[in-house]
């Protein structure tokens, strides 16, 4: 009878799945294929990401003849449509089926991607326009999904494996973005200098290809289960409310809206300045993208297990200031003559920003599902991604502005040597359009960082004692790789030698 009992509820359980509908009681193999189809759409997810979004949209809206505030409203588009996310809280409120409205929100997501393929492989008729009507749907229909899509997966991961389960999904995603990216880079590049007519096209089979990876990642992503859940009863005013009467909630809630306005000041135009002022091809931006993502998914897996063991707000202590300082070094790009001396510094700048991205965006992910609380989960998550999402939309709107604004400005310290053998003369800093933007965006992202110290998290460690902790990590590891591993392989360097010589001495004392 037991056997027969647990065979009906696998039954129940793929009837439910077919049906998207949620489920009382998850069986841990049910959890775990779950598990997997999210990873699956995750890799698809990061396909239509790698050719619709980042270098490759500015690219086809640089050649549709856009201007710096389009580009600013385009990169604004997918934090702006987050306010979408009170449509899903309405929605469940009423209907509590998180997988559905999800799966049906992300498939209306991918649709336009294919209209905007339409669009580009008739490009008498492209406009600008037009692309960013398509992109805003794209991003409207993602982003009501996006919160159904949170509170389902908090209910589906166990807790204690937040953050090594979503630093091994990272770690698939950005490797698929990481060989994608280099290849529809260098094919743009060739189409660009061998048929440049063919711009359009190509960039037409990007978006295509992105949009029916797309529709396949969702029928995964319909596969998994839904662990069932409700909300608090009460008018939709009041559950709004809830995360604000939160203290600690609402000091998180302020932290996220500060750090997102500053860093998203510079960061949409950043690929912008490299292809425009800087006049670099599309490998290399994407090369320096994907060292960016390299460095990101070689230390995601050490950041997961930081934040599992310790606390995420303690990673955020420790990855921010290098973020901060990175986005500062960007002001000395473009002041040397000198393009090695640059590209060594962009180098040195992605690789360093992929390091921190990582344990930033992981440890802000975990935080949020850590403290909202698992009734109204879907609440408190689409509340702090609502007024994040409010000051990072504004960010690259007004850092297009002032960009425009600082356009026919410039601040200009040299150091000069006067003698009667050598005059010399070196820039010290040259800031301009550009450079005067991420300068005020690093002094932004600095001062925001003193509201993190109000937020409370539970088993919160000091990141001083984590650094401590890292430090020793890698001194011990570099011992065991220097010291240890020569130890274990000293016989066989000694077994090696002997053979050696032993066969060096053998023809003399054959003869």
């Amino acid at each position: 009878m037991a056997n027969e009992h647990c065979t009906l509820s696998v039954h129940e359980g793929e009837i439910n799945t077919f049906m998207l509908a949620p489920e009382t009681h998850l069986h841990k193999e049910q959890v775990d294929k779950g598990l997997k189809m999210v990873i699956i759409d995750g890799l698809a997810s990061e396909v239509v990401v790698c050719l619709t979004s980042g270098v490759f949209l500015v690219a086809v809206a640089l050649l549709l003849g856009a201007s710096n505030f389009q580009i600013g409203l385009l990169a604004a588009f997918p934090t702006l449509t987050n306010l979408a996310q009170l449509l899903s809280i309405i929605w469940m409120r009423y209907y509590p089926n998180r997988r559905l409205i999800t799966v049906s929100s992300v498939f209306l997501a991918r649709l336009p991607l294919i209209i905007v393929a339409i669009m580009l492989y008739l490009p008498d008729k492209s406009s600008i326009y037009l692309l960013m009507l398509c992109m805003f749907v794209h991003y409207f229909f993602s982003s009501v999904g996006g919160a159904g899509w949170n509170s389902w997966i908090k209910d589906l991961v166990p807790e204690d494996q937040l953050g090594s389960y979503f630093s091994k999904r990272s770690r698939y995603m950005q490797i698929v973005n990481i060989i994608l990216s280099l290849f529809v880079a260098v094919l743009a590049d060739y189409v660009q200098a061998n048929m440049p007519d063919n711009m359009f096209a190509l960039y037409a089979f990007y978006f295509a290809t992105a949009g029916l990876i797309g529709l396949i990642g969702t029928f995964f992503l319909s596969r998994a289960p839904e662990p069932y859940s409700s909300m608090s009863e009460g008018n939709l005013l009041q559950l709004l409310v809830l995360p604000l009467k939160n203290v600690n909630f609402r000091r998180l809630l302020i932290f996220n809206a500060a750090w997102t306005f500053s860093i998203n000041l510079a960061i949409p135009f950043f690929i912008v300045f490299m292809l425009k002022s800087l006049g670099l091809s599309m490998t290399v931006v994407i090369f320096l993208t994907v060292v960016s993502q390299l460095f990101s998914v070689l230390t995601l897996y050490q950041w997961g297990r930081l934040s599992d063991r310790y606390s995420n707000k303690s990673i955020i202590m420790l990855s921010a200031p290098i973020y901060i300082v990175c986005i500062l070094l960007w002001i000395f790009v473009g002041i040397y003559s000198r393009n090695i001396l640059n590209l060594g510094l962009l180098f040195i700048i992605h690789v360093f920003t992929g390091i921190s991205t990582a344990g930033i965006n992981l440890a802000l992910t975990n935080i949020g599902l850590k403290l909202a609380p698992k009734q109204d989960a879907v609440v408190f998550i689409s509340m702090k991604n609502i007024v994040s999402s409010l000051f990072a939309a504004l960010g690259p709107i007004i850092g297009g502005i002032l960009v425009d604004i600082f356009d026919e400005r410039e601040l200009r310290i040299t150091i000069e040597w006067i003698s009667p053998e050598l005059q010399s003369a070196g820039k010290l800093l040259y800031l301009h359009e550009w450079n005067f933007l991420f300068l005020f965006a690093s002094l932004m992202a600095f001062i925001s960082m003193r509201l993190l110290g109000r937020v409370k998290e539970n088993g919160e460690v000091g990141h001083m004692l984590v650094k401590r902790i890292m430090k020793t990590r890698f001194k011990s590891g570099m011992k065991e790789a220097l010291i240890i591993g020569n130890i274990i392989t000293w016989h066989n360097q000694i077994k090696a030698i002997i053979q050696r010589r032993y066969k060096t001495a053998t023809p003399e004392e054959s003869s």
